[in-house]
């Protein structure tokens, strides 16, 4: 039997979004006759029109493109879908000839800035509405809302329209100024030194240029923070969940006034919470993870120890395909003029689903089909005991204070591979705490609601349908079996679980160097090539250098020295070069460097990481050109020079007879002056940097580290540690000495020093 919207031109917002590709689908694959248009922004360099070919290939088309085959699919959307390229806030001219509007656009976020959501949710339906006015059309609207517009409220809510005094108008002007004012407020000197302050605790040993980078995004955060808290709490005021509930009912007055008390039809869809497709497309069809869905898959996880729920509050869930068909029978049942007619697509009244049931239903399954962590091993999933709210805060507050406690003290232990094993359990320990945190703000208002919506208009024109078309078309929520859509249709399908069970993966060996001579290699000395640091170089020297009676005096000068040296170390890395190698005022550069030749480099040998000297030497037989960059002084590195192509080493400023003055050359080569010379460098030798390599240890590497595009963390130190996790570059625990185990190439630096 045919429908009304066979024939019928229907205007599409929202085609990319969850609900609208399967508006789209629906209306290709079971209204041959229908055409659509479909507004659709650009982005970055893709076209609307390219964004909507794009859409073509996406699994929400996978069974109708099987069915009717590849071609006729692709004809059938070049003849039956145009692309009006735009968005809400800068609409092109609309067609004239439009029957059916679908606005299912809008911003599905419980915590946008407020300012965001408004514009969204509220000056998009303006906009739409007073373009659709301009052409001077009569179609029939269908407003896609949300159930949850009704607010914080008890009991049984009504499809009608909502009871609220709230001026849209002033609302929306208040949200857009508080742009201005929060922004205002950030770039005060109060707020200003504080996020400077803190920027400099954490990055100062990364240099200025990262400082001033964390300082502005933190003032950027400090921002939205401020602008969410701002939405969630004027939606509280006035008796909304939080800021998307609020927009969405504000975006229902708009159609109302501007579309329906201009005389023209419209109908309100309010779906509750939407998930995946219990048959249409296919069984489990999803877009992304929905409001339910990171609940779950945190819980199979076992991220959520616990959780503040009411155990016999109704979450309220449809499937997608109810929501679709719904959507398309109130398109196809036009109200007259005037009135809007409102249709709650829910399942809590005629099949509700509680908390308490989901529980336990999502339990058995990830007890039947449990997830593995990094280690492989099965996660064991938690049991609730429903604590309220307070407990679950107390409980949560606890945890986040001792995590923070054990991170600080990490911080100040030698960087080794067990303390960057606490590092990585402590950073997922705040990641679950994290989740915790940002969930139970976020659904709470939603797992302990005790409001239940009526369905009986819906319910009635799910019965006005043609007995024939109901099973491809309806949406009889009592079809639902919860226990087979959850565990055999849904909970299968959400995004990311599958790589969970699968557990991860070994880890990747090295990847095979790409043979290239316009890259380089750039590595670090001091614990990253060198197992020795600046200071037991020092006394190789001095106990070389000295006859052995003077030996005591020495380290107790270096020990009473060094509180100075860590201080410096701690404040700048160029600092404590500069205040150690004061150490060496009055020596005469000849014979020190003697004394490096012959008495040292022994020792610099058997101080070298073997996994070190072999990945130089990878790189040099891959062709790349290998450079040792330090802020070591050149005396003490030079018999290093076989190893590497080219060394780059500081200099110490001499008077007429050689003698060091104790002050350096030039200041040192350390952080973002190595990132310069790095730069300048591959200009100079027409080297490719988004192919090169860099090794370095130290969070003060960063900055030359990110110039190149395979940065490498060696041994690092806490900070780089989380960066390169956080960023995902290869760590490496390079820590084997010894002069058993070196090249080659290193044992002639032996023969070189001894000759």
């Amino acid at each position: 039997m045919s429908s009304s919207l066979d024939g019928a031109h229907v205007l599409l917002t929202g085609a990319t979004g969850f609900v609208g590709q399967a508006v789209l689908e629906k209306l290709l694959s079971s209204y041959p006759t229908t055409r659509v248009s479909v507004l659709v922004r650009p982005r970055g360099d893709l076209t609307a029109q390219a964004r909507v070919d794009k859409l073509l290939r996406k699994p929400v088309f996978r069974a109708w493109r099987a069915r009717v085959g590849e071609d006729a699919a692709a004809a059938a959307f070049a003849e039956r879908v145009d692309v009006l390229e735009g968005d809400l806030g800068d609409l092109p001219p609309l067609p004239r000839d439009v029957d059916v509007v679908i606005h299912s656009a809008s911003t599905v976020s419980f915590d946008l800035p407020i300012d965001e959501a408004f514009d969204a949710n509220v000056g998009g339906p303006v906009s739409l509405y007073q373009a659709l006015l301009a052409t001077g059309a009569d179609p029939h609207v269908v407003h896609v809302s949300t159930s949850y517009v009704a607010g914080l409220r008890k009991g049984v809510a009504e499809e009608a329209s909502l009871d609220h005094q709230v001026d849209r108008d002033l609302e929306h002007a208040q949200a857009l100024a508080a742009r201005t004012e929060v922004e205002t407020a950030s770039r005060s000197p109060e707020v200003l030194r504080r996020l400077l302050a803190e920027a400099q605790a954490k990055h100062r040993r990364a240099g200025a240029a990262a400082v001033a980078e964390a300082a502005e995004q933190a003032r950027q955060d400090w921002v939205r923070h401020e602008l969410v808290e701002a939405g969630r709490t004027r939606a509280n005021m006035l008796g909304w969940t939080d800021v998307y509930t609020f927009t969405k009912a504000l975006g229902e007055r708009v159609a109302e006034d501007l579309w329906a008390g201009a005389g023209h039809r419209l109908s309100v869809v309010r779906p509750t919470i939407i998930e995946s497709a219990l048959r249409h497309p296919y069984p489990g069809w999803i877009d992304g993870f929905k409001v339910a869905d990171p609940l779950i898959a945190a819980y199979g996880r076992g991220m959520l120890p616990e959780f503040p729920a009411l155990a016999d509050t109704v979450l309220d869930v449809i499937p997608v395909d109810f929501v679709v068909n719904a959507i398309l029978a109130a398109a196809a049942s036009p109200p007259p003029a005037g009135p809007a007619q409102y249709f709650q697509v829910c399942s809590g009244i005629t099949n509700p689903l509680r908390f308490g049931e989901l529980l336990r239903l999502v339990r058995a399954y990830f007890e039947a089909h449990p997830l593995k962590d990094a280690e492989g091993a099965h996660v064991a999933v938690p049991s609730w005991s429903f604590p309220h709210t307070g407990a679950v805060e107390r409980a949560l507050t606890r945890r986040e204070r001792v995590v923070a406690l054990a991170d600080k003290v990490v911080d100040h232990l030698p960087a080794n591979d067990r303390t960057r094993g606490w590092i990585s359990a402590l950073h997922r320990a705040r990641q679950d705490l994290g989740t915790l945190r940002k969930f139970t703000g976020l659904y709470q208002p939603y797992t302990q609601t005790e409001v239940i919506f009526d369905d009986a208009r819906l319910r009635a024109l799910h019965a006005s349908l043609p007995a024939e078309r109901r099973a491809d078309h309806g949406f009889d929520v009592t079809e639902i079996d919860w226990r087979h859509y959850l565990q055999d249709v849904h909970i299968p399908k959400v995004p990311g679980l599958m790589r969970s069970r699968a557990g991860s993966s070994a880890p990747a060996g090295p990847k095979e160097l790409e043979s290239r001579d316009d890259v380089v290699a750039v590595f670090d000395l001091q614990r990253t090539v060198a197992a020795p640091t600046l200071v037991e170089q020092y006394l190789w020297v001095e106990l070389a250098a000295k006859p052995a009676s003077h030996w005591p005096a020495s380290l107790i000068n270096l020990v009473a020295l060094g509180p100075r040296y860590l201080q410096a170390e701690r404040r700048d890395r160029g600092d404590f070069i500069r205040t150690f190698m004061r150490r060496y005022a009055g020596v005469k550069e000849a014979e020190l460097r003697e004394v490096v030749a012959k008495k040292v480099t022994a020792s610099l040998r058997r101080g070298l990481l073997s996994e070190a000297v072999a990945q130089v030497q990878a790189h040099r037989a891959a062709g790349h050109r290998t450079v040792l960059l330090t802020g070591e002084i050149d005396v003490f590195v030079e018999p290093l020079a076989p190893l590497f192509d080219v060394i780059v080493a500081g200099k110490m400023e001499t008077d007429a007879d050689g003698v060091w003055t104790g002050h350096l050359a030039t200041s040192p080569l350390v952080g973002e002056a190595r990132a310069a010379w790095l730069r300048r460098y591959a200009r100079d030798e027409g080297m490719d940097l988004t192919g090169s390599y860099a090794y370095g240890d130290s969070y003060a590497d960063r900055a030359w580290l990110e110039v190149v595009g395979h940065p490498n963390a060696v041994n690092p130190d806490s900070s780089l540690y989380r960066y390169a996790k956080a960023r995902r570059w290869p760590v490496h625990s390079w820590t084997t000495t010894g002069e058993g185990r070196l090249s080659p190439v290193l044992r002639s630096i032996k023969g070189s020093g001894e000759r």
